[in-house]
Parts: structure tokens; C-alpha cells; sequence
């Protein structure tokens, strides 16, 4: 295509769209979010870099052993891309893994294996690897054929379900932006007939949930349905011996720190690419490893093979410290093939918490035998400053019956406030008394609301009880019950109509990595409840033995504990009974500059107004203020502290004059990737 061909082909793109009622710009601002870096490019940069990698495949042929594709290559408006890079911006590249699963079986089998031998051990092993693909360009633009000629053994199965898993790269880094990778898996037979057996364990959706986008390999390999075609049966790390089977290398990475092998001293590590060391011993699956639902969801096609499917292998992974061949750790009964295992480990029990799998991976937060603690707040009276209000709440189980809330093991009310930021907390025992009034109940505060208080404030509650699990049976066990949802109420003091606290975080945003965030004892769920005492002014005093206090004003403390290792200083809080947390070995498994990720509202922005000061003796200066201690809770270093430092007068910080939604240094345009 020579140059004023692709002029007007541009030309012709922008102006379709324009005519459809959307400009380019338009939609490119619809197609990227903020924290992309085409969310940024000028019309003219976008009509000429035409980001966007997208893969449509058309057709597979297969004859004589040998496989060809057809497939499609445009960019995010829909217009031709040219692999070369000389017709559009951009040099492209494909490689490509060919497999079977043999007929009975469900695993792949690699046509595109090779080799290796570890130049640490010596030892020899086949190793996953992928073919490289050449895109020849066909009559119409943007279609192109790949032809993996003699791909397919001599003695190939052609009834067999066969896979080509591709994965395509676009750089477009020379043009500041990121590597494009889009994948695309195509499953056939040779013969031509209806593909057998899908495997389908684990979807990407279900990786995304923590990973946000996977991304291994360089970032090139996307989607599960690629990575089991290379992680298969047999193939081994030659380097240290270790599985990289998909069943074993999975479980094993998410167990990390609790695998009994590393908690007996032994790090688990992989040896990859140029002998770069992978050590997944501190690794920390941010939820409980027992919720298997969390990746093998129900809309994977196999998803019930972890229940159906009991095998040494996979169950070995995670329990690591089980010999099979000599019954060591698994009840004294060795077990020297998988064809018995389902004869204990059957798919669900009778019995909560037995050695059916589904049991013996049940929660007990979980339990069908728990009825549930729900609180409504009807109420408040008596909220105007000086005064000691008094909150009027149902509560019932999940059931709708009525719960007494003075046989609860613990009822707590608690007043934040003023909404603008809190500054101010109550916190009482409620069980014992509270008093019934009529079909609801009636707590009232011995704090008063403060003399000077203005505006609007917050009420919520949590409550737990102590219940039997397995009532009358050998597996009985005590468990505390707490109340899933905190039921989080504005009221106003000297306001006209209750004025809500900023919403900054969603619970839901928490839970898609978390499953359900619970902390302390599993009482608080909810980021918006925690915010309450977590408030700018808190800190680990009451509980801290030596050196100044440490602030866990919420919005410091979150983004410290996400940046995790990647942080430049000591990041230690201290808990309960004087227990020492330290957050500096957490790895965030998202994307860090994504702040959308946990934020709503685009509450990332500055300036953040009405926000009170953080105080911590720790940091390069104190008091912070609120946007520079947002920020310096993930740039930690002193070089962001002076920069926050000097841009800060007696009156406030001038963070949005550079900063500040659409300034040349956007708060999400200086995150964008």
C-alpha cells in the first residue's frame, strides 16, 4: 500500500465515524480509559498511530499434515493493520502452539515441543515452546495466511480434538506507547468433524478478577486456554526438578507461603527464562486457598473436575507434605495410583467439614449452618450536638426471625463524623442494653455528640455470636458468627438533610480479589465502614510498645499495604496484643497504576477538599496533607516527600495546579500505560 493510499484509507476511516455521529476522538476516549496512554493521544497522533491490536480468526484448512489460517488484523477503529510496520505504525509479530489431547485423556499433548538441557544441573527435559508464524498478506487488505507446514505427526489422530493457540505481538513502543498481545485459541479436527472434549477448567475471567489483565511470559501469553496447551503432563523445571504442569504449578504458586514444604524451610522456586530465579515461597493467595469456586467457576465447561476428579497430583500440589507411596500424612494409607482416591474423597458429603472434597474445602463462614446476623438501622433521635442519641434497629437472621440483641456475644454501635472527614469516633457495647420498643429495639449512646459539632455524621454497627458447627459430633467446633453487612447510615447534626460520606472505595472493588473482606476476628467487611476508624488522626499507639506511632489513617495505610515490596522504606504496623504486621513482602497481583481498580468516582483526583491532615512521627514530615499522604502512601520515598513538601503552603497544597483533572499532569494520565 503506498503512502497516499494510506492517507485516504485514514481519511476514510475518520470520516465514517464522523458521519455515524462519533468523532475519532470521541471514540477513542469512549474505546481507552484514563489510565491508558491512547486515552491521551491528539486526533492526528490517533489517526495516524491507529492504536489498537485485534484478531479475527477467519478460516482453518488442514491437508497433509499441515494446517492453515486465515485470520484478520485490524486496528481499534476497525481499519487494516500492516505486520511490517511500513503501512501502519507498528511491527508485528505471531507465534504459535499446536497440541492434541489423545482420545480418553484431558491433557494436550505438544506437536511444537522442544529440548533443553539446564545449564545448572545438566539434566535434560522437554520444555513448552512456541513456533514463530509468518503472516503472508492476502488479496484483501488486513488478511492474512499462516502455514505450519507438517505440524501434524505421521500417526496423527484426525478424530482427536486438536488446538492452535497464537498469540500476536504489536510495538508500538517507538511511538510511546505499550506492546500489543492479542491470543486466540481455534480448536478442530483434522478429519473435519465436531471437536470431542474441550478442556475447561479455569476461565481468564476468573484470573482477572486479582490479576486485572494476565499477562506471563512478557506479557504475551493471556488466556488460560493458551497456557495449559504448554503446561502439560510430564514437562519439568530441569533446573530444579519441579512440575510445570498447569494442575501443579497453579496450586503450588497460589499456596506459596503456606505450603508445607515452605513453611518446613524449603522455598518453592521455578528456574525461567536466561536462569531467572522465580521464588513463589511468599506469595499470598489474598483470600482463604480452600475457595476453589474462586477460579474454577461454574461457567468453565469442566469446571467440576476438581470435585469429580480426585487425583495425587493436583491434590499434592497444595498438600505437599503427603508421601502417596507410603501413606506418611494421609491417614498411614499409601495410595499408588489415583483409581481409589474417589472412594473417600467423593465430590459432597453429608456432613459439613468431612473428607469429601467439597467438605474438607467448606469455610466455616461458609456454613449452611449458619443463620446470619442482619441489622437495619430504622432511626436516630436526639442528634444534635450536646445530646446523647439514641438509634432504633431491627434485627433477623436470614431467615427474616428476629434476633435478641442482648444475646448476642457482641452488638457495637459506632458514630464517626463530621462526613466532610472524620475526626471524631463513638464506639459502644451495645449487648445488654439495648431495649425493646414495640417489633424493634433502641440503643442509646453514653458519649454525646461533641458541642461543636456541624454538618452531618455516620452511624453503622457490627455484631458476632459464638455458634456450633457439627452440633453433637466429633467434628464440633465453635465458631464465631459475624454480621456479613455493615449497615452504614448518614444522619445530620446541624445540616438541613443528611449529607453522606465521599464514597472513595467500593466493597465490591475489594471483594472481586478478596472473595469477602473480612479483618480483626472477621468483624469488618466493608472498606466504608473500616474508614470510620481508620480516620487521618488514628494510629497504632495504644498498642505500640517502642518508637513513634505509626499512622493507619486509611487512605495512607491501603496504598502502603497494595505497593507492598515494591515499597522503598519499612512499612511495620502494629496490631493486636502488640503483633507486628509487616507489609514490605506483599505482592500486588494487578496492575498498580490502575487506581480505578479499587477507586470510584474518580475519587483518585485532586484536589480532595474538607480532608483532614495524617499525622506520622515515621515519615520525611508531619503532619501530611491529604492529597500528599495519599500519594506519598505509594511514593515513599523522599524525593516524592519533598516534592509534595514544597508545593504545600500554611493554606493548602497546589497538587491540582499540575496535577488536577485535565492539567498536563493528570493524576491517571501520569499512571497511564
Amino acid at each position: 500500500m503506498n503512502k497516499a493510499r494510506f492517507l485516504r484509507l485514514s481519511l476514510l476511516v475518520v470520516l465514517g465515524v464522523t458521519l455515524i455521529g462519533v468523532s475519532a476522538g470521541t471514540l477513542k476516549r469512549q474505546l481507552y480509559s484514563r489510565f491508558e496512554k491512547s486515552h491521551y493521544l491528539t486526533s492526528k497522533q490517533t489517526d495516524y498511530i491507529r492504536p489498537g491490536l485485534n484478531l479475527e480468526m477467519l478460516d482453518l484448512s488442514v491437508a497433509d499434515r499441515t494446517v492453515e489460517l486465515t485470520l484478520r488484523l485490524t486496528d481499534d477503529l476497525g481499519a487494516a493493520l500492516d505486520p511490517t510496520g511500513i503501512d501502519t505504525p507498528g511491527t508485528m509479530s505471531a507465534r504459535l502452539v499446536v497440541g492434541y489431547i489423545p482420545e480418553g485423556e484431558e491433557q494436550y499433548v505438544s506437536f511444537t515441543n522442544r529440548t533443553v538441557t539446564s545449564t545448572i544441573t545438566g539434566v535434560t527435559a522437554v520444555q513448552p515452546t512456541a513456533v514463530a508464524g509468518t503472516l503472508v498478506p492476502q488479496a484483501e487488505e488486513g488478511i492474512y495466511t499462516i502455514t505450519l507446514a507438517n505440524i501434524l505427526p505421521e500417526n496423527d489422530d484426525p478424530n482427536a480434538t486438536h488446538t492452535v493457540g497464537m498469540y500476536v505481538t504489536r510495538d508500538l513502543r517507538p511511538f510511546g506507547l505499550t506492546q500489543l498481545v492479542v491470543n486466540e485459541i481455534t480448536h478442530f479436527t483434522p478429519a473435519g468433524g465436531e471437536v470431542p472434549f474441550i478442556r475447561d477448567i479455569a476461565r481468564t475471567e476468573s484470573c482477572n478478577k486479582c490479576h486485572e489483565e494476565l499477562g506471563l511470559h512478557g506479557g504475551a501469553r493471556k488466556e488460560v486456554a493458551l497456557c495449559i496447551m504448554c503446561h502439560t503432563d510430564g514437562v519439568i523445571d530441569p533446573d530444579t526438578g519441579n512440575s510445570v504442569d498447569m494442575d501443579v504449578l497453579i496450586h503450588k504458586i497460589h499456596m506459596g507461603e503456606h505450603l508445607p514444604s515452605v513453611q518446613a524451610g524449603t522455598p518453592y522456586q521455578i528456574i525461567g527464562f536466561n536462569n531467572s530465579v522465580h521464588d513463589y515461597s511468599k506469595v499470598v493467595f489474598p483470600q482463604d486457598v480452600r475457595n476453589c469456586d474462586s477460579c474454577h467457576t461454574p461457567e468453565a465447561g469442566t469446571s467440576m473436575a476438581h470435585l469429580l476428579n480426585p487425583n495425587r497430583e493436583s491434590c499434592g500440589a497444595c498438600h505437599d507434605n503427603v508421601n502417596f507411596a507410603t501413606g506418611e500424612n494421609h491417614a498411614d494409607l499409601p495410595q499408588v495410583s489415583d483409581n481409589l482416591c474417589s472412594n473417600c474423597h467423593i465430590p459432597e458429603g453429608e456432613l459439613e467439614f468431612d473428607v469429601s472434597i467439597l467438605g474438607a474445602h467448606t469455610l466455616q463462614e461458609n456454613s449452611t449452618q449458619l443463620a446470619g446476623i442482619n441489622l437495619e438501622i430504622l432511626g436516630l433521635a436526639d442528634t444534635l450536638p450536646g445530646d446523647y442519641p439514641t438509634v432504633s434497629f431491627k434485627m433477623a437472621n436470614d431467615a427474616g426471625e428476629g434476633i435478641d440483641p442482648n444475646s448476642l456475644g457482641s452488638l457495637r454501635f459506632l458514630i464517626a463524623g463530621p462526613n466532610t472527614d472524620f475526626h471524631f469516633l463513638a464506639s459502644e457495647a451495645a449487648q445488654g442494653h439495648a431495649m425493646e420498643d414495640g417489633d424493634h429495639w433502641t440503643y442509646t449512646f453514653n458519649t454525646q455528640i461533641p458541642e461543636d459539632a456541624t454538618g452531618s455524621y455516620t452511624i453503622s454497627a457490627e455484631a458476632n455470636r459464638n455458634v456450633l458447627l457439627n452440633a453433637g459430633t466429633t467434628t464440633e467446633v465453635s465458631y464465631r458468627e459475624t454480621m456479613g453487612d455493615h449497615p452504614t447510615t448518614a444522619f445530620a447534626v446541624t445540616d438541613a438533610s443528611p449529607i453522606a460520606r465521599r464514597k472513595v472505595v467500593a466493597d465490591e472493588s475489594c471483594d472481586s480479589c478478596h472473595k469477602d473482606l473480612t479483618l480483626h476476628g472477621g468483624n469488618r467487611h466493608d472498606p466504608n465502614y473500616c474508614v470510620m476508624c481508620h480516620q487521618p488522626s488514628a494510629d497504632d499507639s495504644i498498642v505500640r510498645v517502642e518508637g513513634p506511632a505509626r499512622s493507619i489513617d486509611f487512605k495512607l495505610l491501603v496504598h502502603r499495604i497494595h505497593k507492598g515490596e515494591e515499597l522503598e522504606r519499612d512499612y511495620t504496623v502494629i496490631g493486636f496484643r502488640g503483633t507486628p504486621h509487616n507489609y514490605n513482602e506483599v505482592l500486588y497481583p494487578g496492575k498498580l497504576n490502575n487506581c480505578e481498580t479499587c477507586h470510584v468516582n474518580s475519587s483518585y483526583d485532586v484536589p480532595s477538599k474538607g480532608i483532614e491532615t495524617t499525622t506520622d512521627l515515621n515519615e520525611f514530615y508531619s503532619p501530611m496533607p491529604p492529597n500528599s499522604a495519599a500519594c506519598l502512601g505509594c511514593h515513599d520515598t523522599l524525593g516524592a516527600a519533598a516534592h509534595t513538601w514544597i508545593n504545600t503552603a500554611p493554606f493548602g497544597e497546589s497538587c491540582d495546579v499540575c496535577h488536577g483533572n485535565g492539567a498536563d499532569f493528570d493524576v491517571a494520565k501520569v499512571h497511564a500505560l
